[in-house]
């Protein structure tokens, strides 16, 4: 025990705050920095599976934990030394080849800790590395992209987990890239930068330069799962967006600083497709924003001809959401959403997806509708219900829904002005001179063919 541990608390379990951090990203960067001889000291919650990665990676692992039971927990897990209490109550002389802080700083502090500001947290945890000790650092972005997604309900009242947080600037990370660069002071010319997405808890992706249409792609995929209950706006095409504009970095939720060490440019390695090409849902989106037929009924068949040239578990999966275009060729992405019902239904999953993304139309129609045009230019008959159509169009997002019932008002003033047009020219045609003659000389003979199916 150092003091100031928190009795009744645990952050690996919390009751109403997020866990302890991890994901398959966190792993990844451990296993590329660690060495067999290194002593490492854990700062922070972190899951019992990266402490068991750690473990095995490492000579010895100290781990400092302010919740009670959650240092009970570690020291049947980790051999070494288990701290429990706040990083300001951590005293003593032991030096370590690497610190491991991917949990951040404000939680290692308790409810009884006083006012620290961020610089001061790391100045504890540089103190604690060797003359040419590493540091692995996480710090969350004030001005994050889930931001823009979903609103902080919980701001007014906070929460347990909140409460050692709530004096202004304990703990909490300088706003934006810039400012933490300049805290970092003189190991910022040591420090290689990873831009972390959806978050700490499962930090799925981490990249130094999080460019280009495919790493896009993959990191829409992430935060779209990450946040899949009602949002601002749509995450996916939110993601695209923000990557097309460059700010990959600058939106990150969540940066990794690695001090004094080389990692790779990805996090973990593989998840992101090689090669050039974009989405072919992507490019098949632009076409209708520009209403470029000729782009459509070029794309359109070609798609359809390679999914036909797939074996069926392949085809199950290659959805435009999950195909990559490059050139005239085309392949997977990776894994994607099982679709049965062959290529009409792959098309109407497009349509579905750019209906609830309020994605401009160039036509007016409902999925089923939409599907049957995209379908013609490929050869396809659209026969009976489609299933991706049978669920009710929800759109993504606030910003989606407003798109949508902009899209469908303007949809019902052209229906409503097409039928005033018809009713005037019916109503010309009535008061014309040959309808009136016409009528005259057609009506008895209306009366005789009546009486004549009477008999």
């Amino acid at each position: 025990m150092v003091g100031a541990e928190m009795l009744n608390w645990s952050d690996l379990h919390p009751g109403d705050g997020r866990p302890a951090s991890g994901g398959p990203a966190t792993a990844a960067l451990l296993e590329a920095t660690l060495r067999p001889t290194d002593k490492v000291l854990v700062a922070g919650p972190h899951s019992l599976h990266l402490l068991d990665l750690i473990a095995s990676k490492a000579a010895t692992v100290d781990v400092l934990v302010r919740s009670a039971p959650d240092a009970e927990q570690i020291a049947r897990v980790v051999s070494g030394r288990v701290y429990c209490g706040a990083l300001d109550r951590f005293t003593g002389t032991d030096l370590y080849d690497v610190v491991v802080a991917l949990d951040g700083l404000p939680r290692l502090i308790g409810p009884d800790t006083p006012a620290m500001a961020w610089t001061d947290g790391l100045a504890l945890l540089k103190a604690r590395m060797a003359p040419r000790g590493r540091l692995l650092l996480a710090a969350e972005n004030a001005f994050g992209i889930e931001r823009l997604i979903q609103p902080d309900v919980t701001a007014a009242v906070p929460r347990n987990a909140d409460w050692p947080g709530v004096v202004e600037g304990a703990l909490t990370a300088p706003v934006g890239l810039a400012a933490i660069r300049v805290a970092l002071g003189a190991l910022a010319a040591t420090t290689t930068v990873y831009s972390v997405y959806p978050d700490l808890v499962g930090a799925d992706l981490a990249l130094v330069t999080p460019t280009g249409p495919l790493t896009a792609a993959a990191i829409a995929r992430s935060v779209a799962a990450r946040h899949s209950g009602p949002t601002l706006m749509d995450p996916y095409r939110l993601i695209q967006d923000a990557m097309a504009a460059g700010l990959g970095r600058e939106l990150a939720p969540v940066w990794y600083f690695v001090v004094g060490d080389k990692a790779p440019e990805t996090l973990p390695a593989n998840v992101i497709p090689s090669g050039d090409g974009v989405l072919l849902e992507e490019q098949l989106l632009a076409a209708l924003k520009l209403d470029d037929q000729a782009a459509l009924r070029r794309t359109v068949p070609a798609y359809v001809a390679w999914l036909h040239s797939l074996d069926a578990q392949s085809a199950a999966i290659a959805s435009p959401d999950n195909v990559i275009a490059d050139g005239t060729s085309y392949r997977l992405f990776g894994s994607g959403v099982v679709v049965s019902g062959g290529a009409v239904e792959h098309l109407a999953r497009f349509v579905r997806r750019a209906q609830e993304a309020g994605s401009r139309q160039p036509w007016a129609g409902d999925t089923q509708t939409l599907t049957a045009r995209l379908a013609a230019m490929a050869g396809l008959e659209v026969t009976g219900e489609l299933t991706v159509a049978l669920d009710h169009l929800r759109p993504q997002g606030q910003a989606e829904q407003l798109a949508t019932i902009a899209r469908l008002s303007q949809e019902l003033a052209d229906a409503n002005e097409q039928a005033t047009w018809f009713e005037s020219q019916l109503d010309g045609i009535r008061r014309s001179r040959p309808y009136r003659i016409g009528h005259a000389v057609l009506n008895p003979a209306r009366v005789v063919v009546k009486r004549l199916r009477r008999l």
